[in-house]
């Protein structure tokens, strides 16, 4: 490390895929000195040049114990360090043993109770509804029969939606199932409980992607919250995968609910909180709140509002630097999935070449690529070509 490294606390950022890149980025520009845990082997930004060390550790859900105890042990090597978990997996195991890992590093996360609110989501629309806050109509059937009853009281087409995101996906490769009949219904109740998930009916908010939005906050204290914007483009799959391309642009109208929605929750430090426009009532509804840093983090960074950094900065200091959005027209572009998604919903989505270059010919910032950071590019290259192969 270098002298002026030195001289700052690492960070240890757990799980190296999109998001965790995205997080070793913002705080590697700003000199903090990183460290990495990952434990998947598609990831890509343990290749980095802002990782001093990397380490492979089996997976937070699999091997838990064993994954605290790698935590615990930089200490002894690091010395106290600030650890940002960058998804569910690695959030719901820090969270639950906050406690014990205080007493070693600091920790970007809310405590269990709050962290237990949003990543189990039949808590999240449970506390909406009591709150008040706008949210789509939501059930959680523990059986076949209740599966029955409540699709036909909310109405097809509707969602079978998983209670842990993160579980369903990595089983299914999506985020929930849409279903058009109660045969389809039962069908992915009866996938999802095959593994043991705990799934939702849940109203499905007619759109297209473009009507989807993200809320960005860090709050601290009774301080104003750092706050940045951001509207969905285009998503993979189309109308209920992730993001694949997202636009910064604020609008008051997000602001001002996804406020709502952070102080109901109680929420401090970062989250992202998604909401989708009903154009039934122009409405925006709460579709989810992260706990973690998203998937298009480096896009609020290119805009100028550094949240990794930001939440550093409170747990090492105390310092609270306020930040605002300072360029808003600014697109982030997951250039791997943007692609190749074009490419298979060719024919459902319709693109226009115009259409489908508009993002990259506008100021933007890619997920992985970066010219000055080719590792990462390079590494999710040659994983994607030995995949194939």
């Amino acid at each position: 490390m270098s002298e002026k490294n030195r001289r700052m606390i690492p960070a240890i950022v757990l799980g190296t895929h999109t998001m965790g890149l995205a997080i070793i980025r913002s705080l590697g520009q700003m000199g903090v000195p990183v460290v990495v845990i990952y434990y998947e082997k598609v990831d890509m930004g343990y290749r980095s040049k802002y990782v001093q060390e990397s380490i492979f550790s089996e997976s937070p859900e699999s091997s838990e114990e064993a994954f605290i105890d790698i935590i615990v042990k930089c200490r002894g090597k690091y010395g106290k360090c600030v650890i940002f978990p960058s998804d569910d997996a690695s959030l719901f195991v820090v969270a639950k043993n906050k406690n014990f890992l205080s007493e070693y590093h600091f920790l970007a996360c809310p405590d269990w109770e709050k962290v237990k609110l949003v990543v189990d989501k039949k808590f999240t629309y449970e506390l909406a509804e009591n709150c008040g806050i706008p949210a789509p109509k939501t059930m959680v059937p523990k059986n076949e029969t209740e599966v029955k009853e409540f699709c036909e009281l909310i109405g097809y087409p509707c969602l079978i939606k998983p209670c842990f995101s993160h579980r369903y996906y990595d089983h299914f490769k999506k985020k929930m199932t849409k279903v058009e009949s109660l045969d389809q219904a039962v069908l992915a109740f009866r996938e999802a409980d095959s593994f043991g998930i705990e799934v939702m009916v849940q109203e499905l908010i007619p759109g297209d992607d473009t009507l989807g939005v993200n809320y960005n906050s860090f709050v601290f204290g009774d301080t104003a919250p750092v706050e940045f914007v951001a509207e969905k483009v285009r998503l993979s799959p189309p109308k209920f995968g992730v993001p694949r391309v997202v636009r910064g642009r604020w609008i008051p109208e997000v602001a001002e609910v996804g406020r709502k929605t952070v102080r109901a929750f109680g929420y401090e430090g970062y989250s992202c909180t998604e909401f989708k426009k009903d154009p039934r009532d122009d409405t925006y509804k709460l579709m989810e709140l992260n706990g973690r840093h998203n998937r298009s983090s480096l896009l609020s960074l290119k805009c100028g509002v550094n949240f990794p950094f930001i939440e550093y900065k409170s747990h090492v200091s105390g310092e609270f630097p306020m930040q605002t959005q300072s360029k808003t027209e600014v697109v982030w572009i997951d250039e791997f999935r943007d692609l190749y998604q074009s490419f298979v919903s060719a024919k459902e989505e319709a693109l226009s070449f115009k259409s489908f270059v508009d993002p990259y010919l506008r100021n933007h910032v890619f997920a992985v690529f970066d010219r000055n950071d080719m590792g990462p590019f390079f590494t999710r290259v040659h994983g994607l070509v030995r995949r194939m192969f």
